[in-house]
């Protein structure tokens, strides 16, 4: 699995990040909070609070944005983009 997460700034790409997981042994969700939890210690944020909002969307459409409203310290980007961009079969 590659996830790509992008910092955006009225609306520029300020920085990302592209992690990969390809571990067997871990289930696809496992894959995810852990792909998130390492992309956020590469981009130098604290992990953001999965909302109802960032669920219904990641199923939906393997992607989301977590604002400022999924972070309890202040972030200095308008949002963090989670997205998979490539899965394991």
């Amino acid at each position: 699995m590659r996830i790509w997460c992008k910092l955006f700034q009225k609306n520029h790409l300020m920085e990302d990040v592209v992690i990969e997981n390809y571990d067997m042994s871990m289930t696809r969700t496992q894959k995810v909070y852990a792909s998130l939890e390492e992309a956020c210690y590469e981009l130098n944020l604290e992990k953001p609070l999965w909302l109802d909002k960032n669920k219904r969307e990641f199923i939906r459409h393997a992607r989301t944005r977590f604002t400022q409203d999924n972070f309890i310290e202040h972030i200095e980007y308008d949002y963090l983009d989670f997205q998979v961009i490539e899965e394991d079969y």
